[in-house]
């Protein structure tokens, strides 16, 4: 069967023994429908066609489409519903055996048709395993089913058929007698017996059917035989086991007709004959569908192709049917396409003729055109150049081809000019370039040129008023582009050339070259050649120099420069020439006038001529030349000059002309005046008459020099005595103090002498002198000190302090502290007056605290059930009187239930009642919760073991409640350690994969973020994000929406409230459709950037705020990383992180800001509430974070927003070092400083406050689950539950109460409140004699230690024992004992000592001494201390002690602050709850009165006054409607029906609902409720289009502003 379901399908199918197990899904069986009956079954009907769902998930209910859609193809073949499996029979394999029985019937059924080969009897052929075999059998055998017998199926098949069956047995047996006599023609003939009803047979095929047959029967029988040999001989045997079925026969002779019909095609193809190609596919045996006489030309060329393609592909053998099928339906395609074709040209010419560009574009995209890209915004182009090419055409129309050619040309010219408009150059040289355009001679290299040369024409089309340049613009422009170029390449040749003859040095090539025509060079005289020469000669080796290229060549700018520059040098030689020749002219002739205009010539270029000096140049010229003619002249008529560059100039005194080139047999005439002799003389006149002129000028000037000049002297002579002094500066310097040093001598040696005759006066006043001196040093000091008595004091203070500080230091860091320094701060362990008030107002408020969240969760659940009850009031779901009694329920509850939460204190017969039985319950209570909340496994393994829904509220009940909602510094720490160790415990238990901790929903990070999330987390949440959330909210102008189908239907609805009419626009688009409008990529845009601005702020605010999240969050992040990690060493970094991230912002932070009034991170007024648009705005920020935190980007669905995709991964990066900071916590220990002696050092007693029924309910699942959370049987906590024995009742544990299950005050009961001070049973002694251990014992010897080291010095502690105490030192510390005693006896129950400790303090000294050695030998029995060292190890602990009271100080006074604070917040809430009760009460009033008047005052618009009166109803046509737009369509009715419905409109007793009565030509078909609030709702979110009766669509829109106008007066 897999087999032959194989060949079917062409795929691979599972193995046999997982083949039932695959066919569930119905995807095999769906594809072996479409097979043979693909008009039934699509592929695009097969549901998980892939089977990736199936294998993802398994089994899907839509699965069953698969096998229903088998079954109707089935149905539609034909094949009898007696062979049809039931879709339970697959779909929950309870028949799958039936189902292999159909597949086998229909494999013998297609084969019957031809339409698929047949199934091949495998039996003996294939061998199974035993477990194959043994797996089958239990399958069987599970659900009852018998496997039927496959071999029957052709005799049930011939009996399915409406005939005689007896004839037709009769008659395929006269056909298998045949068959086996092996006579074609006798077979034939018993074939054709009516009776058979064997169809398609043909007489010259007569012989193949005998033979097929044959071989098919003795295959039959064979595997009978094989059948036989293996089962049991006395089953009854059917005759159609060895014979051919009816089924079969037919099967066969399709099989043999077919294979007969495909050697007729293939024979018909080789010859080339279409008509016969098409007789043989018209045979019935082949079964092709869709075959056209009119096609047969088609059939044959796409037959022809298909065979020469296969060929081709190295495949042998003629086309099989399924190929000819193909082949038919691709002739037929192709045939109409060409009719399509030919039609849409006519309409194509037709147009052009018409002249309408518009209609010739629309038609030339129409698909049938089969035409290439046409581009609408060029239809004046298209109808321009076709109409002239239609005009063209000697048939006046333009054939398909021809429009192909010129449409790819005009569509590539229109690109051109839309690319060229848009300055795209890219575009417009792939279109220039490209073949389809129809360009000549386009170049590569000159792409460019082509580009701008089409730019310029582009701007000169537009000025001359033309929208695009034509094809013919095009090609000229490209071969005038290419003209230039060709002129350019031969333009520098030419240069190369000229190049070349100035390298060679011939005049004559350069000249020539110069002159080629291609060069265009201007101004070119032959007379100036030599000139040209070497300007360019000397112009190209400075190029060479400049460049340090010897190869370097002049370019063309360079070489038209030269020849610029050789004509102006020529040409100003010749002025020059002239003007020299004018000058000696002039001087021959003795002008001076002449002469002086000769030289002031600018051609000549002298410089310094002054007319002033004319006489004189004239005479000094003229003295010159007679001086040179005097030495004879030669008369030559040749001059040469020197002129400007270098060069030599030779001009003709009698022609007056010059040239460049030396003349043959050149003199120079040596009478002519040159320019340098003109010129010296000049300078020599000039500069005499100048000097002359400036010493006239100057008299009194010369003077003022010369006076200078004598003080310069006078001052030199001055200042060289002065440097002589100072070069003598030493001898000068002696010279005084030698001199000064004689009259001091002298002076000193007479007082000297006057003193020594006054001795003894000298001593006395030198005496008086100093004690003066002494006195007035000491009084000032004195006075100093007085003036700073402050300072003084600081000092002494200081000085003091520091001393302590070091001893505090020694105390801490030293490893082992002397006892000197302990006995200084022994003091601090007592406890004074400020420490019992603190602890007191620390109890207080714990316990007020613990009330008031309790208070507030009960009355918080009971303002939700309030908010329920209203909205089903609304509703019509309840009566209002309900209301009104949960709302008098409420009322009293929220005065009276802080008094009533402790009334349990008051009770006779309760918990705390005065007898030995309830005090013993009470005792064992507070040993039981004491052990659960030092414990943490013990609850740890009690929440996984109950439903996550039961682990949930007991986590609510009690757990929080066992630990007194952590209100101070150890019941956090225990918390934490139960949170520690319950999610170690979940990772190490429950996670198999590391993506369940964020897929799934663990039950103790749910505990964790409602924890952090209460009254400890609330306070933080809000410090972190009220402030943005309060920016966001109080912006009215923000609206995010960032769905495009949203921003979409919101801008249609806008703009059909605007305007009261129907959009032409369609309601239902997809994103892509809603994209395609620019005002929703506008509107999209501003939103996305108002998203990522006020998103940054939130981010802003969240990485900022490591240090206000609780520690506790902090904590239980750093254990699920540190967890995880653990278990999954392989998981990286990232992936960790975003686990944190996953509970730090998603589970933590998230609902905050989606929700922020739900979490008081925001205030709003009772009854007030966030708007749509605000709750929108906070989700899509929400969502973006969300996005960030988690490194997930945008795409799929939400591909519009990948534009921000960079910016949440840069987001990410903040996030991922914001989470591992909030990982950075110190561990329990470090952070609380708590251990396990904490509890037996602490001055009070723990206490929680709990009611009874979470007592009860606690002991309960203690004792269910006892064995589990407790496997050893001497766990501690089964003594405990031993003594509590059996769960109490509510009313044994209160005293009081009927008793009854039923009772009504049952519950009220069950909420009265006991606190229970916790204590320890296992390691508190019960008396004086009970055994000590360890622990106990160090704990009072140190007791005793401390009370004798205060008293009694000594530098060790064995010193201090052994010394005796003095009676001063007893009597000291009788007095100490005396003040305890009196303090303690004012302390509260709660806060006193143990027996032991009171008993102890009687003692004196040395009878502690005593008991202190009886515990050191004890502990140094148990090797607790060592008396080696002294007892060092007892010391070491005290001065730990005493470090822990400090810090025990600091967390209580902290712990004071934030209990103060917490108080506040909830007496902040409770103020909050009372004014929405009070809103409540108002809203019930409201409505008790509305209730009471109903009836009095009609509230309806329009509506007349009088108990009977009629309300007013509208009435309209659905043609009306649908005018107005408010209608759109009514389903299975045509629209000129519409006149036909009438819709009456009429409003109901209930305000805001409208009856809609349907009449169908005045009979009344349907009634249905309309709901002015849906309306409105569905407006709101969008909808725009609804449904009336299920069948008539509406506006919803245009529905509102019809009944706003009609009802409302709106």
């Amino acid at each position: 069967m897999s087999r032959w379901m194989e060949a079917c399908l062409n795929e691979e199918l599972p193995p046999t023994t997982e083949l039932e197990e695959g066919l569930r899904n119905g995807v095999y069986l769906a594809k072996l429908g479409n097979f043979f009956s693909p008009k039934v079954v699509s592929v695009k009907k097969i549901y998980d066609k892939e089977q990736t769902r199936y294998k993802a998930t398994g089994l899907h209910f839509r699965h069953t489409d698969n096998v229903i859609q088998w079954l109707n193809a089935m149905a539609e073949i034909g094949l009898p519903k007696i062979f049809y499996p039931e879709t339970t029979d697959i779909y929950d394999r309870k028949n799958m055996p039936r189902c292999i029985y159909c597949i086998h019937a229909l494999s013998l059924y297609l084969f019957k048709l031809g339409l698929a080969p047949q199934i091949q009897d495998l039996y003996g052929k294939v061998d199974f395993t035993e477990e194959e075999i043994s797996n089958m059998r239990l399958e069987l055998e599970k659900y009852g089913i018998q496997m039927p017998a496959f071999s029957k199926i052709g005799g049930i098949l011939a009996n399915e058929l409406s005939v005689d069956e007896a004839a037709l047995h009769a008659a395929v047996i006269a056909i298998n007698e045949a068959i086996d006599h092996r006579v074609p023609s006798d077979t034939l003939m018993a074939m054709k017996n009516p009776n058979a009803m064997l169809i398609n047979l043909d007489d010259q095929l007569e012989s193949t059917y005998q033979d097929t047959l044959y071989r098919a029967k003795q295959d039959k029988m064979e595997n009978a035989r094989n059948r036989i040999a293996s089962e049991n001989s006395e089953r009854e045997r059917d005759v159609y086991e060895e014979l051919l079925t009816q089924a079969e026969i037919q099967g066969n002779i399709n099989k043999v007709n077919t294979h007969a019909a495909i050697s007729k095609i293939d024979l018909a193809l080789a010859q080339g004959d279409a008509l016969a190609l098409y007789e043989a596919l018209t045979t019935p045996a082949l079964g092709l569908r869709g075959l056209l006489q009119e096609n047969y030309d088609w059939y044959f060329k796409q037959f022809l192709s298909d065979r020469q393609r296969k060929q081709e592909a190295s495949l042998t053998g003629p086309l099989q049917k399924e190929e000819l099928q193909l082949g038919v339906d691709a002739a037929n395609r192709a045939a109409q396409q060409y009719q399509q074709r030919l039609a849409a040209v006519a309409r194509i010419n037709s147009a052009i003729r018409m002249g309408d560009a518009e209609k010739t574009v629309a038609e030339m995209m129409n698909p049938e055109a089969q035409l290439p890209e046409v581009y609408a915004f060029a239809a004046d182009l298209y109808q321009r150049e076709l109409a002239t090419l239609q005009q063209q055409s000697p048939q006046g129309n333009l054939t398909h081809p021809e429009l192909s050619v010129a449409i790819e040309m005009l569509s590539s010219v229109a690109l051109i000019n839309r690319a060229l408009d848009s300055g795209d150059v890219n575009t417009v040289w792939k279109q220039l370039s490209s073949p389809v355009t129809g360009l000549t001679n386009v170049e590569d290299e000159n792409s460019q040129r082509y580009i701008d040369d089409l730019m310029k024409l582009k701007a000169q089309t537009h000025a001359e008023g033309n929208e695009f340049i034509t094809w013919n613009d095009i090609q000229s422009c490209v071969d005038r582009v290419n003209i230039v170029v060709h002129e350019e390449h031969e333009r520098i040749l030419a240069i190369g050339l000229i190049n070349e003859a100035l390298d060679e040095g011939d005049t004559k090539k350069t000249i020539q070259a110069l002159q080629i025509p291609a060069a265009k060079l201007e101004g070119v005289a032959p007379k100036v050649a030599q000139h040209y020469q070497d300007t360019l000669l000397r112009a190209k080796r400075e190029k060479a120099q400049d460049t340090r290229d010897e190869t370097a060549v002049l370019w063309l700018d360079e070489i038209q420069d030269g020849i610029h520059r050789a004509n102006k040098d020529t040409e100003e030689s010749r002025r020059f020439s002239l003007g020299i020749l004018a000058i000696n002219e002039a001087v021959d002739r003795g002008d001076v006038s002449q002469t002086l205009s000769a030289l002031r010539s600018p051609d000549v270029g002298l410089y310094g001529v002054t007319p002033e000096c004319a006489g004189t140049y004239q005479r000094e010229l003229l003295e010159v030349k007679r001086r040179k003619m005097s030495a004879g002249g030669n008369d030559s008529e040749w001059v040469k000059h020197w002129v400007r560059g270098g060069y030599h100039y030779y001009h003709n005194l009698r022609t007056k002309e010059g040239e460049w080139d030396e003349p043959a047999e050149f003199v120079q005439n040596d009478t002519q005046l040159s320019r340098e002799e003109i010129q010296s003389t000049i300078s020599g006149v000039t500069a005499a008459y100048n000097r002359e002129q400036l010493w006239l000028a100057n008299e009194n000037l010369i003077m003022k020099l010369q006076a200078c000049c004598r003080g310069y002297l006078v001052r030199q002579e001055f200042n060289s005595r002065m440097n002589f002094f100072k070069k003598q500066v030493p001898a000068i310097t002696c010279i005084q103090s030698q001199w000064r040093g004689y009259k001091q001598r002298k002076a000193y040696q007479i007082r000297l002498d006057y003193l020594r005759a006054q001795k003894d006066q000298v001593v006395k006043i030198q005496s008086m002198t100093r004690m003066y001196q002494a006195r007035k040093r000491y009084r000032d000091r004195l006075q100093y000190f007085r003036n700073h008595i402050n300072e003084v004091i600081k000092i002494q203070a200081f000085i003091r302090a520091n001393k302590a500080r070091e001893d505090y230091k020694t105390l801490i860091n030293a490893e082992n502290p002397p006892m000197a320094v302990v006995r200084k701060f022994v003091h601090l362990l007592d406890q004074s007056d400020q420490d019992f008030q603190e602890e007191l107002e620390l109890m207080k408020l714990r316990e007020e605290v613990v009330t008031l969240i309790r208070s507030n969760q009960q009355l918080e659940n009971d303002l939700n059930l309030m908010d329920i009850k209203i909205g089903l009031l609304v509703k019509n779901k309840i009566t209002l009187q309900d209301v009104v009694s949960h709302s008098k329920k409420l009322t009293k509850k929220n005065k009276e239930q802080l008094s009533d939460m402790m009334m349990l204190n008051k009770q006779r017969g309760g918990l705390k009642a005065l007898s030995k039985e309830k005090r013993e319950k009470l005792e064992a209570y507070q040993h039981l919760f004491y052990l659960l909340q030092t414990n943490p496994t013990y609850l740890a393994k009690l929440i996984f073991q109950m439903p996550q829904n039961k682990s949930t509220k007991f986590m609510d009940s009690v757990i929080f409640t066992l630990y007194n909602y952590a209100s101070n510094q150890r019941e956090e720490y225990l918390l934490l350690r139960l949170f520690q160790t319950a999610l170690q415990e979940e990772i190490k238990s429950k996670v198999d994969q590391i993506q369940e901790i964020v897929t799934g929903n663990p039950t103790v990070i749910k505990m964790v973020v409602s924890f952090n999330r209460g009254a400890r987390g609330q306070n933080a949440l809000r410090q972190i994000l009220a402030p943005v959330v309060k920016e966001i909210i109080e912006d009215k102008s923000l609206n995010i929406k960032t769905d495009p189908v949203d921003i979409y239907k919101s801008w249609v609805n806008q703009m059909e409230s605007q305007t009261g009419e129907a959009s032409k626009l369609p309601y239902d688009v997809t994103p892509e459709q809603a994209l395609s409008h620019e005002e929703v990529r506008t509107r999209l845009d501003a939103s996305i950037r108002n998203m990522r601005t006020v998103t940054d702020k939130f981010l802003s605010a969240i990485i900022s705020s490591v240090d206000k999240i609780p520690y506790g969050m902090r904590f239980i992040a750093k254990v699920l990383k540190d967890s995880l990690h653990e278990k999954f060493p392989d998981a990286g970094e990232d992936e960790l992180l975003k686990i944190v991230g996953n509970l730090l912002y998603y589970r933590y932070m998230n609902p905050a800001i989606v929700a922020p009034d739900a979490f008081d991170i925001i205030d709003l007024s009772a009854g007030g509430q966030l708007t749509t648009d605000q709750r929108r705005n906070l989700g899509s920020i929400a969502k973006m974070l969300q996005h960030a935190a988690s490194n997930k980007m945008f795409m799929g669905d939400n591909a519009h927003l990948s534009i921000i995709n960079e910016y949440l991964s840069q987001s990410y990066q903040k996030f991922r070092r914001f989470f591992q900071a909030a990982c950075d916590v110190p561990e329990l220990q470090d952070k609380f400083n708590i251990d396990e002696y904490s509890d037996l050092v602490t001055l009070t007693k723990p206490v929680i406050y709990i009611s009874i029924g979470e007592i009860i309910n606690t002991h309960t699942l203690l004792l269910d689950h006892q064995d589990a959370i407790a496997p050893e049987h001497n766990d501690p906590i089964h003594e405990l539950l031993d003594d509590l024995g059996e769960v109490p009742t509510i009313e044994s544990l209160i005293g009081e109460g009927s008793g009854s299950v039923n009772d009504p005050n049952r519950e009220m009961l069950a909420k009265t409140e006991v606190s229970l001070t916790l204590t320890n049973k296992f390691d508190v002694p019960g008396d004086g004699n009970a055994e000590m251990d360890a622990r106990t014992i160090l704990l009072n010897t140190k007791r005793l230690i401390v009370d004798v080291i205060r008293f009694q010095p000594g530098e060790t502690l064995t010193e201090i024992l052994e010394t005796p105490a003095t009676s001063e030192q007893e009597a000291e510390h009788q007095r100490a004992m005396q003040k305890r005693a009196i303090r303690d006896a004012k302390t509260p129950d709660k806060m006193k000592k143990s027996v032991s400790v009171k008993e102890d303090g009687n003692l004196n000294l040395q009878e502690k001494k005593d008991k202190i050695k009886i515990g050191l030998k004890k502990l140094t029995e148990l090797g607790t201390v060592n008396a080696k060292n002294k007892y060092q190890e007892l010391i070491n602990d005290i001065a730990k002690d005493i470090r822990n009271q400090r810090r025990y100080r600091q967390r209580r006074k902290a712990e004071l602050v934030k209990l103060q604070q917490t108080y506040s917040a909830l007496n902040s809430k409770a103020t909050f709850y009372g004014e929405q009760v009070d809103y409540y009460k108002s809203y019930i009033k409201t409505c008790l009165d509305n209730l009471a008047s109903k009836g009095k005052v009609s509230k309806k618009p329009r509506e007349m006054k009088g108990k009977n009166s009629k309300k007013i109803a509208l009435k309209y046509t659905a043609a009306r409607l649908h005018e107005k737009g408010v209608l759109l369509e009514i389903e299975d009715l045509q629209g000129n029906q519409f006149k036909n419905v009438i819709f009456e409109i009429s409003p109901t007793d209930e305000v805001g609902d409208f009856e809609v009565k349907a009449k169908f030509m005045g009979v009344q078909m349907e009634t249905f409720m309309l709901h002015y609030q849906d309306l409105l709702q569905l407006q709101y979110e969008g909808v725009a289009v609804m449904k009336l009766f299920d069948r008539a669509k509406v506006n919803v829109n245009l529905l509102i502003f019809l009944l706003n106008k009609k009802f409302y007066g709106k």
